[in-house]
């Protein structure tokens, strides 16, 4: 029984670790570099559909950036959300088709993506409006941004359209497409979204706005002058945060604050205050400061834009070397879900996302490579697991939940 086991932990570290680390190069400047010249530009893909606020149906589409001439089977992506306030902007914003366009000449696909805006206006002039309004906008962009996470991978396991590596998926944002980055990365639990926004009328985190039964995990997220509802979103084993922000912004503050300019009132933290948190749990994270700069600087200044470049491209080429976020292989929406562990392998923490088909959940056991258990885990009050490393050592582990696919995870 033990060599069995021994066996099948083989085989389940070789498959993923082989298909992460094999079609991310990042040799010949390729990710540094802008060693493509031209980009192909797919204008108008569809990524789902959704109800709107006024109960409306809006189908979601994207463009789609891809370096031109490039020959590679896999290709890490970039998902962008446009800034807007969630009233307006448009996934053509200069901002977006440069910055797009900036990665895609690196080797990177990279989308922009429309979402669903607006939320009722409960005053008059504007900008009067309801803290419920917006911040149930916020929740429909996640959704939304979630559901183009999942077309890409739905994409690579299908028709592979885009040729994507789906370990190696970024979300990013400028202002409130920031927001919506920060939330696809960090809120994980129903119980990080304040009641009154009304989650589960919404269709809870992943929302309904297409391609279910994939994961909308990510393996980097872009903050360009983002807040958070708390900073305590961001936990141990979450995924690496990049955060770009004015010190002087008016609109959405550095440090916290109530939200200005446009947008209805409502309190926030900003960059300043997320990566400290960043650092304190353990998650790798960068922050640029644009001392005495005001709101969304890079969409208006070329040297802020370019510090914005740069910066993003150096944060996220070194994760291209590495494992990148763990997901089980699915060739079809009738695959058997299974659980999703990112980062794996980690040092510290690795969080487990249990699939809403498992249902009658039992204790788990994390098995070790000698099939003895180390470690219990309940799954039956949450979905959402997190196996933090204590004593354990390095090696491979195998949980085990009763009736459903073991997942593989690592400890380095």
């Amino acid at each position: 029984m033990k060599s069995i086991l021994r066996i099948l932990l083989l085989l389940l570290a070789a498959v993923p670790a082989a298909r992460a680390q094999t079609f991310i190069d990042t040799t010949s400047g390729r990710y540094y570099r802008p060693i493509f010249p031209n980009v192909t530009v797919t204008s108008n893909v569809t990524y789902g559909s959704a109800t709107t606020y006024t109960g409306s149906t809006q189908t979601l589409v994207m463009d789609v950036y891809q370096p031109t001439g490039d020959v590679l089977p896999r290709r890490p992506l970039i998902i962008f959300a446009h800034q807007g306030g969630f009233l307006t902007g448009s996934k053509t914003d200069a901002y977006m088709v440069n910055v797009c366009t900036q990665f895609a000449r690196l080797g990177y696909v990279t989308a922009s993506i429309e979402y669903r805006l607006g939320f009722p206006i409960t005053g008059f002039p504007p900008p009067a409006a309801d803290t419920v309004g917006v911040a149930q906008a916020a929740i429909r962009g996640m959704q939304d941004l979630r559901a183009a996470v999942r077309f890409f991978r739905k994409d690579a396991a299908t028709t592979n359209t885009y040729r994507i590596q789906p370990s190696y998926i970024a979300v990013g944002g400028s202002s409130a497409g920031a927001f919506m980055a920060l939330s696809v990365g960090y809120i994980d639990k129903a119980t990080e979204v304040p009641t009154y926004v009304g989650l589960a009328g919404l269709g809870g985190i992943e929302g309904n706005s297409g391609n279910p039964g994939y994961s909308s995990a990510v393996l980097a997220v872009l903050n360009l002058s983002g807040a958070t509802e708390q900073p305590s979103v961001i936990e141990a084993g979450n995924a690496p945060l990049l955060s770009v922000h004015g010190t002087s912004d008016g609109t959405v503050p550095y440090l916290q604050g109530r939200v200005g300019s446009l947008l209805p009132p409502k309190y926030v933290y900003g960059s300043g205050r997320l990566n400290p948190r960043a650092t304190q749990v353990g998650v790798r994270n960068t922050l640029v400061r644009l001392s005495r700069a005001g709101h969304i600087p890079f969409e208006s200044n070329t040297a802020y834009a370019d510090t914005t470049f740069r910066a993003i491209r150096d944060f996220l080429r070194p994760a291209l070397a590495q494992a990148g976020t763990t997901l089980a292989a699915r060739t079809g929406a009738s695959a058997q879900p299974t659980a999703h562990a990112y980062p794996n392998p980690a040092n510290d923490a690795i969080r487990l996302q249990l699939p809403e088909a498992w249902v009658n959940l039992a204790e788990a056991q994390l098995l070790d490579a000698a099939g003895r258990v180390v470690r219990t885990l309940d799954p039956t009050s949450t979905r959402d697991l997190t196996v933090l490393r204590g004593s354990l050592k390095a090696g491979l582990y195998l949980l085990k939940v009763p009736g459903q696919v073991p997942v593989r995870i690592e400890f380095k």
